[in-house]
């Protein structure tokens, strides 16, 4: 799908021009053009990039297929950046989906090439058609609306990432079993999969706001800045939520080392307690007194008491002497 918004300095913008239109537009360079190219083959979409705005074929090809890394590149004339929007499935099942935006940005147009919808771009694609007001026909200002809301979505995904590790802490110290283990890891990886996609985004919003670029006005980099800082908060968020998924493994192997040692410590003393008990049944046990001589007096019933008296006192005894150790 094609479709385009055009402004001039009077009343609302002009949708959907046709080629032969949106060559006039170029040519005369009045006004101010969006263009979004949507879901469509390469093939629909290269003439028009080659022929009509005359683009490099080399960023004609990065847009044309997916990259999967923020970049920026100053062709003089226009830049050409790639950005992209975040997902997150709620169960952590997958790590954060990437949806590319690519974006051209000349003297007095702006082109957007995606696959998929992408939510901030119909947003501010629908505030841009519906604003009776003409916008200041500079392409800066669109595309700083255009980046701001875009990092601002990013924000859902940290929250809900925020969410899940205070969700694993909870877990890991209640119960620090396997399915919290294998939640920690996967915390993890989507942590990691979200730095990996803001962090190159950060870097294309530093050049923006600081690098003189020809096509940009320089009255409106500080709007850039702004968004540029908004990103820097974004990624200090996300680098700190790495380090709580670090302290929540942490957490979980000294948990499990700790639950370990208490059930040693358990199976220790029930052993220590039994031993001596051991000791006398296996004593009493054996016969090799039989064949001697005549020992009655070993299985008279005093020795039978005082036998059973012992086997009572000394686990009892044993029990307050760990206590009196701090053992128990």
């Amino acid at each position: 799908m094609i479709r385009s918004l055009y402004w001039t300095n009077a009343g609302p913008p002009r949708e959907n021009l046709s080629l032969t239109e949106l060559r006039a537009v170029i040519e005369s360079g009045a006004g101010l053009l969006w263009l979004d190219l949507v879901d469509e083959e390469p093939a629909a979409f290269e003439p028009l990039l080659r022929d009509v705005f005359r683009f490099h074929p080399l960023p004609i090809e990065d847009a044309l297929r997916e990259l999967h890394i923020a970049k920026l590149d100053d062709w003089e004339d226009y830049i050409y950046l790639v950005m992209h929007a975040l997902h997150l499935d709620s169960s952590l099942e997958s790590a954060v989906q990437l949806r590319e935006l690519d974006i051209f940005v000349g003297p007095h147009y702006m082109v957007t090439h995606h696959e998929s919808e992408i939510a901030p771009l119909e947003h501010v694609w629908s505030a841009l058609r519906a604003e009776e007001r003409t916008p200041p026909l500079r392409p800066t200002r669109f595309l700083h609306h255009l980046l701001d809301t875009l990092v601002s979505s990013h924000m859902p995904v940290v929250e809900q990432l925020d969410d899940n590790i205070a969700l694993v802490e909870e877990t890991v110290f209640a119960r620090p079993d396997t399915p919290a283990l294998e939640q920690i890891l996967r915390l993890k990886r989507a942590i990691q999969a979200l730095l990996r996609a803001l962090e190159p985004q950060l870097e294309v919003l530093d050049r923006l706001a600081r690098d003189p670029f020809t096509v940009l006005a320089a009255e409106d980099r500080v709007y850039l800045r702004d968004t540029y800082y908004r990103a820097a908060r974004l990624v200090n968020l996300a680098t700190s939520m790495r380090d709580q998924a670090w302290g929540a493994l942490d957490i979980y192997l000294s948990a499990v080392n700790n639950r370990m040692n208490v059930i040693i410590k358990t199976l220790t003393i029930i052993t220590t307690v039994f031993m001596p008990l051991s000791f006398v049944t296996s004593f009493y046990g054996m016969n090799f007194f039989a064949p001697v001589s005549d020992l009655h007096a070993w299985t008279a019933t005093p020795v039978f008491v005082a036998t059973l008296v012992a086997m009572s006192i000394i686990p009892i005894v044993m029990y307050l002497w760990m206590r009196r150790q701090r053992w128990l």
